[in-house]
């Protein structure tokens, strides 16, 4: 007699449905641009003087995305950050397209009972398997992280940014 909860024939789970994200953009005149859900649009400008441009909010999407990830990995250690700054610089291609080959992020955070090993953990699993942009960017880009916690500056770790099937 076989039993059923052992049985080899159960049908795997569905899978999940996808996560549908929305944006629109507006253009505004000259190289200006609302962008952004409905009533929660904010300024894009390409070369503009007073809001970023594409690849500026591109990197601004990358840190912040990161940065919420170690803030959450930190407060479930009992660590919470106190503050962080991201630094972002990008390397692109002189001829177009201009795209982004070399991310160089400089994580800068404080905080209470954060151990240097849980930070620079923090920032890998982002990169690894939480933050949705850099997993959206080719992946061809370097990516390197270096971290200064409470005052004291670290060398920068070379990330491994997911990959589909990874």
């Amino acid at each position: 007699m076989t039993n059923p909860s052992n049985s080899s024939t159960a049908s795997p789970p569905a899978p999940a449905a996808p996560v549908i994200t929305k944006s629109e953009v507006t253009w505004r005149g000259e190289r200006a641009f609302d962008a952004g859900p409905t009533g929660r649009q904010h300024r894009i400008e390409a070369g503009g003087p007073s809001a970023p441009g594409p690849v500026e909010a591109l990197l601004g999407a990358v840190a912040t995305c990161s940065s919420l990830d170690v803030i959450d990995i930190l407060a479930k250690r009992r660590t919470p950050v106190e503050r962080l700054n991201v630094s972002v610089v990008a390397e692109r291609r002189p001829e177009h397209p201009r795209r982004v080959t070399r991310l160089d992020l400089t994580f800068c955070i404080d905080g209470a009972g954060i151990e240097r090993e849980h930070a620079e953990r923090a920032i890998q699993l982002s990169f690894e398997r939480y933050c949705s942009v850099a997993a959206s960017l080719a992946s061809d880009i370097a990516v390197t992280a270096a971290l200064t916690l409470n005052g004291e500056s670290h060398p920068p770790i070379r990330m491994s940014v997911w990959k589909p099937g990874a």
